[in-house]
């Protein structure tokens, strides 16, 4: 009964950024320029995919050429299903590392500014952009490989019987779900000095609350558009997480007056 209230409690942070954005719609508007152009680049490369997924299908299953026309038709049907299913889901779940990534100078300050609302921000641990940036894709990258060696063997079960159509989908939105929030509570956490591990250490230390807000933007972020309109509630919520659920105690800033060192681990 625990675990399934810290999953609603974790649901429940993503309509706290809700309402926070709803209090502050200019800044909703300034989160959502990264997200458009992040969507317009991946709305151009799906529609691409979707336009020729037959003729990728046929390329990568020459051994069909000498089947009956319908056995080969449906064969490659299917693999070109598969195919654009497959990068809607890792469109969904990459939109937030690309869009972070696109928009780290939007997004920093709007998770800053949900933090100034809610008390004192966090400071000693700010990176120039220039070092923040090649971090970000870096960790990115990371977060990426974690989620592939997950997703690809579900892709794979998701072509048995009974369970590609029952478990695989709930486990894909599982596995999600949980990445998603690591994405979007990178901002809050390295402003309070964690590196990539401890992150994922702490995440993995509260898996209700973090599947119970990821799950959900997962599957709202399945919705065309969707994600657009809700990247900024999904990072203000993430940052109200952080601070309300998720955040350790922020070091002090030693006696000298100089500003804690960042741990720089990976």
């Amino acid at each position: 009964m625990g675990h399934f209230r810290s999953f609603l409690d974790g649901i429940g942070f993503f309509f706290q950024g809700l309402r926070w954005v709803a209090r502050y719609p200019r800044w909703w508007l300034f989160g959502l320029i990264p997200a458009l152009i992040a969507f317009a680049l991946y709305a151009a490369g799906l529609y691409f995919l979707g336009t020729n997924a037959l003729d990728i299908a046929a390329w990568g299953t020459p051994f069909a050429d000498g089947w009956g026309e319908a056995a080969r038709t449906a064969l490659r049907a299917v693999v070109g299903l598969a195919l654009f299913g497959a990068a809607l889901i890792l469109s969904v779940v990459t939109f937030t590392a690309i869009t972070l990534i696109l928009g780290d100078p939007f997004y920093e300050k709007l998770s800053e500014k949900v933090e100034e609302t809610h008390g004192e921000v966090p400071s000693g641990y700010d990176l120039p952009l220039w070092k923040s940036i090649p971090r970000s894709i870096r960790d990115s990258l990371i977060t990426l490989g974690w989620l592939l060696l997950f997703t690809i063997p579900l892709f794979f079960l998701g072509f048995v019987p009974v369970i590609g159509q029952t478990v695989v989908p709930v486990l894909g939105a599982l596995v999600s779900g949980f990445f998603l929030t690591i994405e979007l509570t990178t901002l809050a956490l390295e402003r309070r000095g964690l590196t990539r591990k401890r992150r994922f250490g702490l995440l993995r230390g509260n898996k209700a609350p973090a599947l119970g807000f990821g799950v959900l933007l997962f599957l709202l972020f399945l919705i065309p558009f969707v994600a657009v309109i809700a990247m900024p509630a999904a990072v203000a919520g993430a940052a109200i997480m952080v601070r309300t659920r998720l955040a350790p105690p922020v070091l002090p800033v030693g006696r000298t007056g100089e500003s804690p060192r960042v741990d720089r681990g990976v």
